[in-house]
Formats: structure tokens, sequence, C-alpha cells
């Protein structure tokens, strides 16, 4: 991958990021908690109690690690396509490939990228769900983690290695098929609005790459509620034996649909 494009990916993926952290902490704070009524009541508590910097916890370690994240994700898609199809970019552009192949080289992407994003992503949601706020009144117990780092190396101590992994089967089963129904639809989308041979518009990039985030996530709404409610699991005991346990034991309906990750 071009240095060009590896800071281009990092530049956008940390643009979305900011712009999609406030809606994506609601949502990891419905799934793991019982104390909101709803989005509108968990946005007013965290506005009032946290002001607006609560929107934002957790967010420096996916910042920090969205290029390498895409840059394993996009790399290990666009080498599985290539081995599948044996061709080069430009002959791909005169005969694109199967979406078989696409579905199977977005799935194959989106699994190797879990041993990357796990450890961050876990972190980030146990920062999302600390609701003290930044100005704590004298006497007050200091929140559990003081940030990041030491949130990653809180976990080490008292979980051991694996439990930075904490939630990371539930996060294989989301970003395997999702990955391929995201890049599929993307792909289905482009070929609808382009003629042969040429390459998509930025528009057509921009409503396609839209419509395959809201049927990815269309799916993976219910293991990400799984994959959260795990990664908490490991703070005071084991509250669920295994991602089967975790799904037997919530009551329907799952809550925090989100746009992004």
């Amino acid at each position: 991958m071009p240095v060009e494009e590896f800071v281009a990916g990092w530049i956008s993926g940390a643009l979305g990021l900011v712009l999609g952290h406030p809606f994506d902490t609601v949502k990891v704070r419905l799934q793991t908690q019982t104390t909101y009524r709803g989005i509108i009541d968990c946005m007013v508590k965290t506005y009032r109690h946290e002001s607006l910097l609560g929107f934002f916890k957790g967010m420096s370690f996916p910042i920090a690690s969205i290029a390498m994240v895409n840059s394993v994700l996009f790399g290990i898609y666009s080498n599985t396509l290539l081995a599948l199809t044996a061709t080069s970019h430009q002959e791909r552009r005169a005969q694109p490939p199967s979406y078989i192949h696409v579905f199977i080289a977005g799935c194959t992407g989106g699994f190797v990228q879990v041993y990357c994003l796990a450890p961050f992503d876990l972190i980030k949601v146990r920062l999302q769900n600390q609701t003290e706020p930044r100005a704590r009144p004298p006497g007050s117990p200091p929140p559990r983690y003081r940030g990041p780092v030491h949130c990653a190396v809180s976990i080490f101590q008292e979980e051991g290695p694996r439990g930075l992994f904490r939630g990371a089967w539930a996060l294989t089963l989301r970003d395997t098929p999702t990955m391929g129904i995201y890049f599929v639809t993307y792909e289905w989308l482009c070929r609808q609005s382009t003629r042969d041979g040429q390459d998509p518009s930025p528009a057509t990039v921009l409503v396609a790459g839209g419509f395959a985030g809201i049927a990815s996530w269309a799916v993976a709404t219910p293991l990400d509620v799984i994959k959260s409610r795990l990664q908490m699991a490991g703070l005071k005991r084991r509250a669920y034996r295994g991602v089967l346990d975790c799904m037997l034991r919530i009551p329907p309906p799952l809550v925090g649909v989100s746009p992004g990750r």
C-alpha cells in the first residue's frame, strides 16, 4: 500500500471516528447498561452528568489504531481477491470479480483484522462505560481507569493477556460475515452506477459506502450487543460463560444499533 493511501486512509478513518464516536458511546451504553430508558434519555443524562466530553470517552486508541486496522482489512481483502482471481487491477476493471470472490475476500479481511482490532475495541468499550464526570466532587472515588494506557495495563494485570481479547470470538463472528456483506453491497452498487471499464465517481463511492455500511450493520448489531456485554463481563466476575451463554441470557429486543464501528 503506497504511503499516500495509508495516510489518506488514516485521516479519513480518523475523521469518521470523531464524527461517529458520540453515537457509538450512546450505543455501547445502551448495550451494556440498564440505567437508560432509550437513546434520548442516554444522551441527555450523559450531557448533564459528564458534559459534551462524555460522548468522546475512549476515542484516542481507536484513532491511533484506525490506520493499522484499515490497512490490514483492505490489504488482506485486495490480496485475497488477487489470489482468487489472479488478475491485476486493470484487468479487474475490464472483467470484475464475481460476487462470491468479493464475499470470500471480504470475510477473510474481516477475520484477520479482528486480531488487530480486539484489544483496542475492548479498551474503548471499557472507557465509554465510565460515567464519572471529569470534574469530580471532593472525596468522590476516582474512575476505575485513568486513560487508555492505564486501562490496558490494568486489564493485563487483573485478567492476564487473554483479558485483552475478551469478546474476540463475538467480534470475529460479527466482522467475518459482515465485512463480506459490506464489500459485496459496495461492489454491487458501484457496478450498477458505473459504466464498464470506468472507475466509480466520488459521489458513487460515498453513496455505495453508506448503504454498504447500513447493510452490514443491520446484520452485525445482535453480535455487537453480545460482544460489548462480554467485554464488560470481566470487570468483577465472569457474568457469561461464553458467546452462546450470553446469547441465551439477553432478553429481546437488542438495542444499540449503530451506523458504524
